[in-house]
């Protein structure tokens, strides 16, 4: 592969030193990698701005950016209109591979139950019945068979439904369900919300940007309180809800000796079937006899956070190391399934003579292998794959070289385990969050969620903005990319209380926890909105996730999941600030409309920034005014418990 001409400087690219140390090498090898070619190919000025209407043939249409009302498109569409037909168009893509993902996941949840998926099983019995009873359905005295194919049937709604309210509204908080219901953006099925928002969003269609934002948050809110919930609670139903683990992060957990399998990807099925594979004493042994110590899975992105989450796997990075990693020269086979796989993965594997394996019908990549994962038999796909990655190691011919960097930190943390964590056993409550909120040792909380992107400098943003908030003492949630920027920077350790505020450094210590808390892959944001409800259901912080002092951030998006994601949270009351750019024309009737007019109207409010000190100014300052709002913004005395206070306490709450 040629170098591009221009070479930006390792030290502008990126803060992990592992990834640095391959960029390096591969410059040196004379393989370019997606750093090279963002740097190489400018961002179109139009585009990046959503200036520009392409959803017929009388264009596309370029409108003018700096002056946007000077011009409007062939038929007329306005710079509002075509700016939120751009914007809603991304939220329907963002919100249909969510929604696919989950609708994947109940298909084998399904399949489960029916004895057709033998190889998979019910993990967590516990929380299908939670979820079946906080949805209304008979439990008591049934067979867990039976309440689980109810539990299907209901869920199925949340897809197929074209007419009512998808099934999760149940766990929505009443003030806030309320609203939507008024506004008339309760979503009725992710396929309907998805269908229409394409439709509308066509030429000669709906032509008012405020009616079309009202089909934005609907379809929206179909992925973060429909696609998204679903898939996350299947996944913990059928393979186990996370709860906290130890777990080794970075490139360091490679090793020369060992067979080492990159998992790749999103949905957790396959990595639930690779780990039973790498267990197998056949296999083993035939990894043994190719003079290897073992087989050393490994993931990256969203599906290593699920299998770090619920197995302790390590992890290797984040989306902007995926083709970095292989540069290592030690990957006997990189596997992948579906979403934020870079097509350019398949010329880094090939020049270091790395076996890339798609597995997934939906997301097949042109010159690939493909061994399709069938769940009824997925052994089939899974042994083949482990086999192959044995012959790679047996004829390694490239020289490896692994970088040393290796962090520990805890992950894994679930809505379920923070409220044990909080209350124990016997008195789980988030009770102790929202008093330790009114009572100023945490100031509110952050989900700091979302990808990383070439041209922005790796992890810098994340881990910057996260230090200033913890610093205040902000409690930090997070999923996705962010995660692991987080988890490699050292920040997801109880350690880690000693760069917090001092509030909530005491609140970490008492715990035991770290002030950042990993709660897994991307449509795991669905555990933040329950968190929120359930901070709203215990009391003392208003009546809607509106009132609440949280607040929400992607400092390095680059997906159009995340544009669902923020706007899902948007409408459910959060104030959102994206970083790096944000697909908006400045000074349009629209863009005022999401940043500022939606929080008059009752939710929250989009916000940018692209350095991370004003994103933690923008965040705190939000955090602040609901403090104030809910009049907790005063210092409050201090009171120690004593044991008659403690004997007073409600043993349910």
């Amino acid at each position: 592969m040629a170098k591009p001409l221009e070479l930006i400087n390792v030290e502008d690219i990126t803060t992990c030193e592992s990834t640095a140390q391959m960029i390096t090498k591969a410059r040196k090898d004379g393989v370019e990698l997606f750093f090279d070619r963002a740097n190489s190919m400018k961002a179109c000025p139009i585009g990046e701005k959503s200036a520009c209407c392409k959803n017929c043939a009388m264009g596309p249409c370029r409108m003018n950016v700096n002056s946007p009302y000077d011009r409007v498109g062939v038929c007329g569409a306005t710079i509002d209109t075509i700016v939120a037909r751009n914007f809603g168009r991304m939220v329907a893509a963002g919100t249909a591979a969510h929604t696919d993902h989950g609708m994947a996941m109940l298909e084998l949840f399904r399949d489960v139950i029916n004895g057709k998926a033998q190889d998979y099983s019910i993990k967590d019995p516990i929380k299908l019945i939670e979820i079946a009873e906080s949805l209304e359905i008979v439990t008591e005295g049934r067979e867990l068979k039976d309440v689980a194919m109810d539990l299907y049937h209901e869920l199925e709604r949340t897809y197929t439904q074209v007419d009512g309210e998808i099934p999760m509204m149940k766990r929505v908080p009443p003030k806030t369900l309320e609203l939507w219901r008024a506004a008339g953006i309760v979503p009725r099925g992710a396929m309907r919300e998805i269908m229409e928002m394409m439709h509308r969003t066509a030429m000669g269609v709906d032509q008012d940007y405020e009616n079309i934002t009202k089909q934005i948050s609907r379809t929206a809110l179909a992925d973060g309180w429909g696609g998204s919930m679903v898939s996350t609670d299947i996944s913990d139903i059928l393979f186990g809800t996370p709860s906290p683990v130890e777990v080794d992060v970075d490139m360091g957990v490679l090793k020369k000796d060992m067979v080492n399998i990159i998992i790749h990807g999103h949905e957790p099925n396959l990595l639930e079937s690779i780990i039973v594979s790498a267990a197998d004493p056949v296999l083993k042994k035939a990894a043994k006899d190719a003079g290897a110590g073992g087989i050393n899975l490994v993931g990256m992105c969203c599906s290593g956070l699920e299998a770090m989450s619920r197995h302790g796997l390590p992890h290797a990075g984040n989306f902007s190391s995926t083709e970095a990693v292989l540069v290592t020269g030690a990957i006997d086979a990189m596997t992948v399934d579906i979403q934020c796989i870079k097509q350019g993965l398949k010329k880094v594997a090939d020049f270091y003579d790395t076996p890339f394996i798609t597995t997934n019908y939906r997301a097949k990549i042109e010159g690939s292998m493909h061994i399709h994962l069938e769940e009824h038999d997925p052994r089939a796909c899974t042994d083949e794959i482990i086999i192959k990655a044995i012959s790679r190691f047996k004829n390694r011919k490239k020289p490896i070289e692994i970088p040393q960097n290796k962090a520990k930190g805890v992950h894994g943390f679930s809505y379920e385990y923070i409220n044990y964590m909080l209350g124990g056993s016997f008195r789980g409550s988030y009770k102790p969050l929202n008093e330790n909120i009114i009572n100023g040792r945490i100031r509110g909380v952050a989900g700091i969620v979302g990808c990383t992107n070439p041209r922005s400098k790796q992890d810098y943003s994340h881990v910057e903005l996260v230090k200033e908030l913890i610093k205040n003492d902000v409690l930090v949630l997070q999923t996705g990319c962010s995660q692991m920027a987080l988890a490699k920077a050292g920040l997801s350790g109880p350690g880690a209380a000693a760069l917090a505020g001092p509030g909530l450094a005491e609140v970490c210590e008492t715990v035991g926890m770290p002030p950042v808390l990993g709660l897994g892959s991307c449509v795991d944001n669905s555990r933040i909105l329950i968190a929120a409800s359930e901070m709203v259901r215990v009391g003392g912080l208003g009546d809607s996730i509106a009132d609440l002092p949280a607040v929400g951030c992607a400092p390095e998006w680059m997906s159009e999941k995340a544009i669902a994601l923020g706007q899902y949270f948007v409408a459910s009351g959060v104030f959102v600030v994206f970083g790096h750019t944000f697909p908006m024309t400045k000074g349009t009737k629209f863009e005022k409309h999401l940043f500022e007019d939606y929080e008059e109207l009752g939710f929250g409010k989009w916000g940018f920034a692209d350095d991370p000190k004003e994103m933690a100014r923008l965040l705190i300052a939000h955090i602040d005014k609901k403090r104030a709002a809910l009049g907790i913004d005063k210092a409050r005395e201090r009171v120690l418990t004593d044991m008659a206070d403690r004997r007073s306490l409600d043993a349910t709450a």
